[in-house]
């Protein structure tokens, strides 16, 4: 059987590639990044400044949300970026 002990705890554990799949699949789910972080184009662009972003593209638009600042483009989703 794949796989390796670890000790977690004084206690020993059996970790088999299906357990560790499971624990990482729980870590990413969208309760840990926010809904919309991650797109098909990769995850969104997390800045101090959004100046340059938003002349990226010609559809880019910079919008306020719940308190943060974004930039989207609903023609490209590459483009989203978030400032904080």
């Amino acid at each position: 059987m794949p796989g390796f002990c670890v000790q977690i705890n004084l206690q020993i554990v059996w970790l088999t590639p299906a357990i560790l799949a499971h624990k990482f699949r729980a870590l990413m789910k969208p309760a840990h990044f926010g809904a919309g972080f991650f797109t098909k184009h990769g995850p969104m662009k997390v800045r101090s400044s959004l100046k340059s972003l938003k002349n990226r593209h010609r559809d880019c638009k910079v919008v306020r949300r719940k308190g943060r600042v974004y930039v989207i483009n609903k023609t490209d989703p590459r483009f989203k970026a978030r400032q904080g």
